[in-house]
């Protein structure tokens, strides 16, 4: 069961057993400033990056990887948004978006000043989103997509004429300092790994919650680390 608690220093409310770790920065930036981060799994170090970080593609998934080349820290591959959306209820919603193949914001016309713009009159970028298939977790082959609202396969987008029913998570904030991702669709899953294995290269998919300690293959916990901590071992960052 998730608790809703606030934190003193950032007034943010969020999903999970406890509130936000006031020393761990990078949460409150990846949640409240928007600022992008590297999701860091908790197990093995690894990060997750889109399979493909072209802004063109939009039907493939996501993967964990253990080396982080020059190609990808150059396209932002590594680097997520954790991006208000919402509530449900009185818990509040995040898209997960890539900075890989974000596509500028385009100057609006006259007629269009106030479409897909921020509250700061900036016109928002586009940026690709994991989307969650609709039968997800049934089978394995159900993984997930990084891609427009308007531009995913048809089984990832949302039922109810909402496209971004499957792109919606609950963020639950775990006691150890991490993140873990719930979607909206499916409240007894979790953001996970084909066949449970956390290792380089596994598939991100959608996966059942069945418990576990936070470093296992079923409770998927992730660090959030700003882009300046990216060569930071996940294992000193809170020694």
């Amino acid at each position: 069961m998730y608790t809703q608690e606030r934190t003193v220093m950032s007034n943010l409310v969020v999903g999970g057993p406890v509130a936000v770790n006031s020393y761990d920065n990078a949460i409150v930036a990846a949640l409240i400033e928007n600022r992008p981060v590297m999701l860091v799994h908790a197990f093995n170090g690894g990060y997750l990056r889109p399979t493909e970080l072209a802004e063109a593609s939009h039907d493939k998934g996501v993967k964990l990887a253990t080396a982080l080349d020059p190609a990808t820290k150059e396209a932002k591959g590594h680097l997520w948004h954790i991006t208000p959306a919402g509530f449900f209820g009185q818990r509040p919603l995040y898209f997960i978006e890539s900075a890989a193949g974000q596509v500028p914001p385009q100057p609006a016309g006259a007629s269009q000043a106030d479409d897909g713009r921020g509250d700061d009159g900036v016109p928002k970028p586009q940026r690709r989103r994991i989307t969650i298939h609709q039968d997800a977790p049934k089978s394995t082959a159900d993984t997930v997509q990084v891609g427009l609202p308007d531009k995913v396969g048809d089984k990832w987008r949302g039922k109810n004429g909402a496209p971004e029913d499957t792109q919606l998570w609950v963020v639950t904030v775990t006691p150890w300092g991490g993140i873990t991702f719930v979607p909206i669709t499916h409240p007894d899953a979790i953001l996970g790994f084909n066949d449970h294995a956390v290792a380089a290269d596994s598939e991100v998919r959608l996966t059942y919650n069945w418990g576990g300690d936070f470093t296992g293959t079923v409770i998927n916990t992730f660090y959030p680390r700003l882009p300046n901590e990216w060569s930071v071992p996940y294992h000193h960052v809170f020694t």
